[in-house]
């Protein structure tokens, strides 16, 4: 099969890589209809996280299953499934709690499974997928039905809208809550559709891209600030009146953003942070929280334990998270979906094997 290597900082490459197959009764394989480029891959593109060794890349995905294991009881092949970022066992006191990323036997692709079994990335061709029960979710859907646009919409289940998603529960965004979203990402974005559907009273998106704020306006965003640091805080409190907004999603992971996001937090409010922590220098100082009473709750999302959710709500046509989607490449052009981000020149890309 083909997949996609970074073999350094800005070099990516489609090579030849081995065949998926079972290795346990509980696996599957699943043919890659779409894939995509996740911000988080980019520390690893532009080398602010090393890369050491040529590896596989890519962590979100939509397919068909091609074969399952004969312990495998939710999906059978030619189903149409979601595969999230991480994969997970499902029986685990974590996956019952619905912390699917915190699995003890599960973990991220390209990490080996519980079993010690190797496991590939997803800008690929196909994948074999460990504990099948307890990661893939069949979208119900024949394959035939699927267009493009619901392919976009569906693909962005596997990380960003349940990413975005996880920020706003835990937060615990209530109905006619205030809130302001740092980032202006694919994850970002989501966060503001999140908080619209979830019933927010304003919706306030950070963004000095003309393109992302259209798109937060779309997903539900009442206002765009372009200021960031003190400066944000100071002209939210301007805008809402109050000193802060009543819950804040950060989807960055950088040591400004979380400071914005406190700054932006009125008292007694609270952070939900899924931005990847990356370029990070120092930790939390709690003077920032203590003294406001400001909350702070999140990490890395559970997406698995989202995606039935997040499937009804695309299925009905309440949400349409795809549109964070701006290009579409052939994986033989992944190179430049890579660029593109890596360049702002489009929100998020999507690389169809």
């Amino acid at each position: 099969m083909r997949a996609t290597v970074l073999h350094a900082a800005r070099d990516i490459r489609v090579e030849d890589r081995p065949d998926p197959a079972l290795l346990a009764p509980t696996d599957a394989v699943v043919r890659i209809t779409a894939a995509c480029v996740c911000g988080s891959d980019l520390w690893h593109y532009r080398g602010i996280v090393p890369v050491e060794e040529p590896r596989t890349i890519g962590h979100e995905a939509v397919g068909v299953v091609e074969e399952a294991g004969g312990e495998v009881t939710t999906v059978r092949t030619g189903d149409v499934v979601v595969v999230p970022f991480a994969f997970s066992c499902g029986e685990c006191f974590s996956c019952r709690n619905g912390i699917q990323t915190s699995c003890e036997r599960g973990g991220f692709w390209g990490a080996p499974d519980g079993d010690g079994l190797p496991t590939g990335r997803l800008q690929a061709e196909a994948v074999r997928v460990p504990f099948a029960d307890g990661t893939l979710v069949g979208a119900g859907l024949d394959a035939a039905d699927v267009d493009d646009t619901l392919l976009a919409h569906l693909l962005t289940l596997s990380d960003v809208m349940g990413t975005g998603w996880h920020a706003a529960r835990a937060a615990g965004l209530r109905e006619g809550a205030t809130v302001a979203v740092v980032g202006d990402g694919a994850v970002g974005l989501s966060a503001v559709l999140a908080a619209s559907r979830l019933g927010a009273s304003r919706v306030v998106a950070f963004s000095r891209y003309a393109d992302r704020q259209a798109l937060a306006r779309r997903f539900g965003a009442t206002d765009i600030l372009t200021t960031r640091g003190d400066e944000a805080a100071e002209e939210l409190g301007e805008l809402l009146g109050v000193p802060g907004a009543d819950v804040v999603l950060e989807a960055v992971g950088t040591d400004e953003s979380m400071d914005q996001a406190i700054a932006c937090a009125r008292p007694g409010g609270t952070v939900g942070y899924v931005g990847v922590p990356n370029g990070v220098t120092r930790g939390i100082r709690p003077r920032s929280l203590f003294g406001r009473n400001v909350a702070l709750a999140g990490g890395v999302a559970p997406a698995r334990a989202y995606l039935p959710e997040l499937l009804a709500e695309v299925t009905a046509g309440r949400i349409e998270p795809g549109a964070v989607f701006t290009a579409s490449v052939p994986l033989e052009d992944v190179a430049e979906a890579y660029a593109a981000m890596d360049e702002r020149r489009e929100i998020k890309v999507m690389v169809r094997p």
